[in-house]
């Protein structure tokens, strides 16, 4: 099955929303990254999403490249392909891009889009997300108006976030902001809501004191009861209907009693980026380890083909990978209830 259409991928979000359930959504780099994400929503027989970050585009791209737009695009276009293999449905979409890389990540990427329409193919991505949370609220909503304009016009849904993630990602340090501002308020849901929802379809990364990384349980303080609270001042003025489709940011190390909590709240994608990363090095380190002598030339000696062969050790850390988003979909609800062949 080829990347979900526009309207298959609404179909997604709204089954999840109606389902109680959400969406695991892993950052990709590489080949290897990317098989082990289909492989996994394979064998959960769950749908997926596939995000590619700036910094993920710009490895992407080369060492001698660095073009976090070219990146993603290769990156995207290897999904299309590979897609069409697997009896599930995953949709594409970029993680976090801030103010400064709008126009040298998003736009293009927007433009791509419109090169495959002009030539009868589907759209390369799925949705984007603006991450304007560096700006003030009124800032934020005047730039996330503008980007969900051009977005809807290509039948992209753009998600956007309000509140700040905490910790490191990509080299977007948000650990020295004030602690208030990890939690979005009911008001900036609510005016959020406002500005958005006659433009176009859009997802919203609300903060609820999430961050970014791996940490240790207890070290961070959840407070998924904003979500709750956010989403019922939306509803008791323009009705159930205007339930937002949230993300949860930041997902790695959660408690599983609190990623259940978040489904009820409106939750529908859960993106997962650190825990796959270290699933995806465990078994690549234990290889290395446990064949020393045969991946390193050792005085003199000639060392052994197959264990310093990349392959034998890729193919390792796409089955940790794997394994560890199949997990996630179980945990997430999402195991057993594709769309594919329905939509």
């Amino acid at each position: 099955m080829p990347v979900a259409t526009p309207a298959q991928y609404r179909a997604m979000l709204d089954a999840a929303q109606k389902g109680g359930y959400a969406y695991a959504a892993i950052n990709v780099t590489s080949l290897p990254t990317i098989n082990g994400a289909l492989k996994a929503f394979a064998e959960a027989k769950s749908d997926g999403i596939i995000q590619v970050s700036t910094g993920g585009g710009e490895f992407a791209s080369g060492t001698a490249v660095k073009d976090m737009a070219l990146g993603a695009e290769v990156l995207a276009e290897a999904v299309h392909t590979l897609a069409e293999r697997y009896d599930v449905l995953v949709a594409l979409h970029t993680d976090h891009c801030h103010p400064k890389n709008v126009d040298k990540f998003l736009r293009p990427l927007l433009k791509a889009t419109e090169r495959r329409r002009q030539a009868g193919r589907g759209n390369l991505f799925n949705s984007h997300m603006f991450d304007g949370s560096e700006l003030s609220l009124a800032e934020n909503i005047k730039a996330s108006k503008e980007l969900l304009e051009q977005c809807a016009a290509l039948d992209i849904i753009l998600e956007v976030e309000a509140g700040v993630v905490g910790g490191e990602e990509d080299g977007h340090d948000t650990s020295g902001v004030a602690n208030d501002k990890l939690y979005t308020t009911p008001e900036d849901m609510l005016a959020v809501y406002e500005a958005l929802s006659g433009i176009g379809r859009f997802m919203f990364a609300a903060t609820f004191g999430n961050v970014h990384g791996s940490y240790k349980p207890g070290a961070v303080k959840l407070k998924p009861t904003i979500l709750r609270d956010g989403q019922a001042a939306v509803t008791a003025k323009y009705g159930a209907a205007a339930e937002m489709d949230l993300v949860f940011h930041g997902g790695s190390g959660t408690p599983l009693e609190e990623i259940r909590e978040t489904l009820g709240y409106g939750v529908i994608k859960m993106n997962i980026d650190t825990d796959t990363q270290y699933a995806f090095t465990r078994p690549i380190a234990a290889h290395l380890f446990k064949n020393y002598d045969g991946v390193l030339k050792i005085d003199g000696e000639v060392g052994d083909k197959k264990a310093y062969d990349p392959r034998s050790y890729l193919k390792k850390g796409e089955q940790g990978l794997c394994q560890r988003m199949v997990e996630a979909c179980n945990d997430l609800l999402s195991s057993g209830r594709t769309l594919f062949g329905s939509v």
